[in-house]
């Protein structure tokens, strides 16, 4: 799994907590400037598809905030493996990432890279909802839309390219990507990329064909469509690519809801299992959504068991800083699901925040043995034993935590000090340097490098240093 955000920042002032990105800081799409972006095209083949997805996805996740909470990135991964066990076999990988953003929107891109935002997640009533959009972007990948659209242009350069597809995908973010990125070309270009009335029409046919496959309630992206279309007409926003190409997005509503009918009853009646889509709901809104909106959707819904409802609201409440409600919300929640690996995870992480030390630290041991693909609670019981004077013991969560996260800028900061109080300069210096590298901060990448290369004392360093390199090669193309 890759990860171009920072997974977590310690607000000690405070006693919040974020998922950050380098965009956080920056806020602000920079020149896409450099040899790698300036290859020149004349042919638009399968591996051209491969690098042009994988350069723009590299970009994507290096210049906006992407979930790294494993609740979340598990479960839409989960969505789409459904999704993908229903389709032809396709000559690359897919992989998916969440963005946070509230704009109401998800994308794939050539090269099997699918991108949806917290905003989709967040609208939506029913999982099939958000399945019936990730159904109709996959099936613009597998058409190869995009990629035919491409190869019509005959001759480009990836730098124009990535810039376009910016332009196109993130047009309506409210991050405002899309409008920063397209400003390094013609806006002609982007025009031209954008799907057709009968591309449309075709990833709504064979999105269907897929989610129906994937044993998932038909209706859904029915039910999408419709919560999106009144959801931007209502706020006189702008709709989201999938939905703008033609105006008459009714006649495509109606048009599917025909299909649906001729289904059989046993496909028609599916049921929605919400059970887990509540779940990372919850988490999404009690961390990211505005405060008083969440808590007045906390009290009003009836819909999310009352455990998560009290986790969700001790999150905000902790927020905004009121702590003693926060504290009594958390205690609820754990009260009503002693056993829920999550309600631990974040009662736990709000006590070592508030300094709670020993109530933090044996929730975390609890959720680690239980759960150890959970990084962010290892994360934050390394944390725990580097206060207890364990580095050892740290240092094996660290390395844990990067096997998920290798691309974090916030766990090698944390991970580079520790080394460094241990006397293991030359590592610390170079993971120290890995922070910067993926915080898009080049002052302090060439600060730190030049301390590790002074450092450099046997092969193993040298190879290590060639590692950094590389990625430093491939992350600075898109500074």
């Amino acid at each position: 799994m890759q990860n171009h955000t920072i997974l977590l920042r310690v607000l000690k002032k405070t006693g919040q907590y974020f998922v950050l990105s380098a965009l956080c800081l920056t806020l602000a799409f920079g020149p896409l400037t450099s040899q790698a972006t300036a290859q020149i095209f004349s042919d638009f083949g399968l591996s051209e598809e491969k690098e042009m997805g994988r350069q723009f996805a590299v970009l994507i996740k290096s210049r906006m905030p992407i979930i790294e909470d494993p609740e979340v990135k598990e479960y839409v991964r989960h969505l789409l493996e459904r999704l993908v066990t229903s389709i032809p076999p396709q000559p690359f990988e897919f992989e998916v990432n969440v963005i946070l953003d509230d704009s109401i929107n998800a994308f794939a891109v050539p090269g099997g890279f699918l991108f949806v935002n917290t905003g989709l997640i967040l609208a939506m009533e029913n999982e099939s909802e958000v399945v019936g959009v990730m159904g109709h972007e996959l099936a613009h990948a597998t058409q190869r839309h995009m990629a035919s659209r491409i190869e019509k242009m005959k001759i480009f350069s990836m730098l124009s390219l990535l810039g376009a597809l910016g332009g196109m995908f993130m047009g309506n973010s409210r991050n405002g990507g899309g409008a920063l990125m397209a400003g390094s070309l013609a806006m002609g270009q982007t025009a031209m990329l954008n799907y057709s009335r009968i591309d449309e029409n075709e990833a709504d046919q064979v999105g269907m064909n897929y989610v129906v496959a994937a044993g998932y309630k038909p209706s859904g992206i029915v039910g999408a469509f419709e919560t999106i279309r009144k959801a931007y007409w209502a706020n006189s926003a702008e709709i989201p690519t999938y939905l703008s190409t033609h105006p008459d997005i009714q006649s495509r509503i109606k048009e599917l809801g025909h299909r649906i009918s001729l289904l059989p009853p046993a496909v028609r009646n599916r049921k929605d299992d919400n059970t887990t889509f509540y779940r990372v709901q919850s988490l999404l809104r009690g961390r990211y959504a505005d405060p008083t909106q969440a808590l007045r959707f906390f009290e009003k819904n009836t819909t999310i068991p009352k455990a998560l409802n009290a986790m969700a609201k001790g999150m905000v409440f902790a927020r905004v800083n009121r702590v003693k409600d926060a504290r009594a919300a958390f205690e609820e929640a754990v009260k009503l699901a002693p056993h829920d690996p999550l309600i631990k995870r974040e009662a736990a992480i709000f006590n070592y925040q508030k300094g709670d030390h020993d109530v933090a630290l044996k929730l975390l041991e609890q959720v680690s043995r239980q759960t150890p693909s959970d990084y962010y609670a290892r994360f934050f019981l390394a944390l725990c034993y580097l206060e207890d004077k364990k580095p050892d013991l740290a240092f094996k969560l660290f390395d844990d935590v990067l096997r998920y996260v290798p691309e974090d800028s916030e766990v090698y900061s944390y991970y580079g000090r520790a080394l460094g109080e241990q006397g293991q300069y030359f590592k610390g210096y170079l993971y120290l340097a890995y922070s910067a590298l993926y915080a898009n901060n080049e002052k302090r990448v060439n600060f730190w490098l030049d301390k590790a290369k002074k450092l450099a004392s046997s092969p193993a360093d040298t190879r290590a240093l060639e590692t950094f390199n590389q990625k430093l090669k491939e992350r600075s193309a898109f500074w």
